[in-house]
């Protein structure tokens, strides 16, 4: 063995992951350049212990994440019934109906106070109201008309008619049923076109029986009348 062979030998036994040789070497053979039985076994280590090691951390995300997504709570979701659906819906689309309160006085089966639908009539106050008693006058009363919010509604007897349009207003009163057109233009916010339809509604219906039957007459509001109420008598 050449002395070149020697320190090739001492340099392969200080490292095992390569070996440099001079292949010109005349006393070297094939076999000496082949790759040590070593160096392949600890190669093969190296890759055993990488795929173990990736084995292992993808068991250790996959047991992390099977954890986390346990101890995160999921959210409950409440699913209403087609008919809690439709019945919601009903609701929002139907508005509520509107309605008036009226006070029914004088020849009528059962007087008070009564609720009806807005846009309802006398007519419909007075059936709820019992209906008129046998004794009741209604031809001074447009039954036609529509109701307000708030108001009474008289209905006279027969006992009761004569008495009402032979009673004079008190002083400072005007009369609705009595008043001349200069009287009926003294009160707040009637001119002579309103005085006049005030007399032309009581001589086609009859004398007025409640302060509240002057809204029968056209231009006449519950504004208006609340500004004169005090200050007239049927």
């Amino acid at each position: 063995m050449t002395a070149r062979q020697t320190l090739w030998d001492f340099l392969e036994s200080t490292s095992s992951s390569s070996r440099l040789v001079d292949s010109a070497d005349d006393g070297l053979d094939d076999d000496y350049f082949e790759r040590p039985p070593g160096a392949r076994r600890h190669r093969w280590k190296v890759a055993l212990g990488a795929g173990l090691g990736l084995v292992a951390l993808i068991v250790v995300v996959a047991v992390g994440s099977h954890i986390f997504r346990s101890a995160t709570p999921i959210p409950s979701v409440v699913v209403a019934s087609q008919e809690e659906a439709v019945a919601q819906a009903e609701d929002l689309s139907v508005p509520t109906e509107l309605t008036v309160v009226v006070h029914v006085v004088g020849a009528v089966q059962s007087p008070g106070v009564i609720e009806l639908p807005q846009n309802s009539r006398i007519i419909d106050a007075l059936a709820k109201a019992g209906g008129a008693r046998e004794d009741a006058v209604l031809s001074g009363i447009n039954l036609a008309r529509v109701l307000f919010d708030g108001e009474q509604i008289v209905v006279p007897s027969g006992a009761d008619e004569p008495a009402l349009v032979s009673i004079d207003a008190p002083p400072g009163l005007v009369s609705l049923s009595r008043g001349t057109s200069a009287e009926l233009e003294t009160l707040p916010r009637v001119g002579p076109a309103t005085a006049a339809r005030i007399i032309a509604w009581r001589e086609e219906n009859g004398p007025f029986t409640s302060v509240d039957d002057v809204l029968a007459v056209s231009g006449i509001g519950p504004t208006t009348l609340e500004g004169f109420r005090a200050l007239v008598v049927p």
